[in-house]
């Protein structure tokens, strides 16, 4: 890698903070889609002997070009200057295959910063670590993925942090009631799931944040979203009041289920502490999932608008099944309901992950999910098959049971995945498995 860099420091950067030269953001007065900038945004082809595509730097370590530079790189990265982004180091702070994700990243989402992790849970942790302290009151939506309660309500409990939480779909002045009762303390974010997980479930980010700015005139908590579920394609939740957005990139990024990783973005100044947390903890992505999570960011955008077809079709099957109770699909909202109102405000499209309730309990939702034979019995979701899980006796199952009888998390409740199969194939599949009930 030869040449020089934008700084004239004498030796290239394969990408960093700076924008390669050759980056095209705009022809003739139009900005590219992102779906276009997943292509090549970040690289430089030139700096790697031509290669079409980003290689997979496998270093633990970057030779540094001068003492002096390893100083200035070393200052930067600890907060010791006023210099910005730093150089490459070590793998635990940062790679170019890292820094090429975490910038097509923040394309999506139209966010100054993007940083990547090795799990959702570690972009979660990592940011929780970087804001909260003993003591502090941290204000949560309900449900959450239970990794995700147990990290506040038990890991953080020990060190003194205390929780209060409001429903997913909760009424404006139910959460400013709530953030009222936190207020006597320090709140150092809020952190929402929309929709929530399992029961798909939307919470109305702006009113959040109205809450939030009526209530706490000074030193405002973060508003942090999961947008797992409908991101990027189909929720921007910045557009709407939040400051950090958490992906677990697993999910519909990683979209092949052969990876597992997690990123946060938002604005440079709120995603700064959680970058020096996460080179504390060393909770990067590791060279070899960013390199695959390149390939999968060029296909996002197909992959999860096929995927949302197809479940259109498949929600629309079930719910006159006379052994379904109740589809949990935001494309069948009504009207009238305030969660029709937040999709309007908040929302592109209905997604591909939906609830089904099925008529019964355990019994019948273990006889439909037994029965199946295209789609996967499996956790997770957003990728290219269909996967179907039981939330009460797998995901959640960690979660005390008067709890998830309040938020909806049933033995007759199936979380379902729809991937890119034919839609026709799934909707034989349901029928057939609903069949054995």
């Amino acid at each position: 890698m030869g040449g020089q860099d934008d700084n004239g420091t004498g030796r290239s950067r394969l990408t960093g903070r700076r924008r390669p030269r050759r980056d095209v953001l705009e022809i003739g007065g139009r900005s590219l889609r992102p779906s276009t900038l997943m292509m090549g945004y970040g690289y430089d082809p030139s700096l790697s002997e031509g290669a079409l595509k980003p290689p997979i730097f496998l270093t633990s370590t970057f030779a540094f070009e001068s003492a002096a530079a390893g100083k200035r790189h070393f200052e930067a990265l600890t907060g010791e200057s006023r210099g910005g982004a730093t150089e490459l180091v070590y793998s635990r702070f940062n790679g170019p295959d890292q820094e090429i994700l975490e910038d097509r990243l923040g394309v999506w989402e139209g966010a100054e910063e993007a940083l990547c992790f090795s799990s959702g849970m570690s972009a979660i942790a990592t940011t929780l670590l970087a804001y909260v302290r003993p003591g502090d009151t941290i204000v949560h939506s309900a449900p959450l993925y239970a990794a995700t309660e147990t990290l506040i309500g038990k890991v953080l409990g020990r060190l003194g942090v205390q929780w209060l939480d409001f429903p997913a779909g909760a009424s404006p002045e139910s959460i400013e009631s709530v953030l009222a009762r936190a207020s006597g303390g320090r709140v150092p974010l809020i952190f929402l799931e929309s929709p929530s997980n399992p029961t798909n479930l939307l919470v109305d980010i702006e009113a959040v944040r109205s809450c939030r700015d009526k209530i706490f005139t000074v030193d405002p908590p973060l508003i942090v979203v999961d947008n797992t579920f409908l991101g990027p394609l189909w929720q921007k939740p910045m557009e709407h009041g939040a400051d950090v957005v958490i992906y677990s990139l697993t999910k519909y990024a990683g979209g092949h289920s052969d990876l597992v990783a997690g990123g946060a973005l938002g604005a440079r100044a709120v995603i700064e502490p959680i970058r020096a947390m996460r080179n504390i903890l060393g909770t990067i992505t590791d060279p070899h999932s960013a390199w695959m999570l390149l390939r999968s960011l060029e296909t996002l955008e197909l992959r999860m608008s096929r995927a949302g077809e197809n479940a259109t079709r498949v929600c629309a099957s079930l719910r006159d099944s006379p052994k379904v109770e109740h589809v949990g699909y935001l494309g069948f909202l009504e009207d009238s309901t305030s969660q029709a109102d937040i999709y309007r405000r908040h929302c592109t499209g209905a997604g591909s992950t939906f609830s089904l309730y099925l008529k019964g309990g355990e019994r019948e939702a273990f006889a439909f999910l037994d029965s199946l034979k295209i789609a996967k019995l499996a956790v997770s979701l957003g990728g290219t098959e269909t996967l179907a899980s039981h939330p009460a006796a797998m995901t959640h199952l960690s979660v005390p049971a008067d709890r998830k009888a309040a938020l909806g998390i049933t033995d007759n409740l199936v979380r379902i995945s729809v991937g890119i199969e034919d839609s026709d194939d799934l909707i034989a599949d349901f029928a057939q498995a609903l069949e054995s009930i």
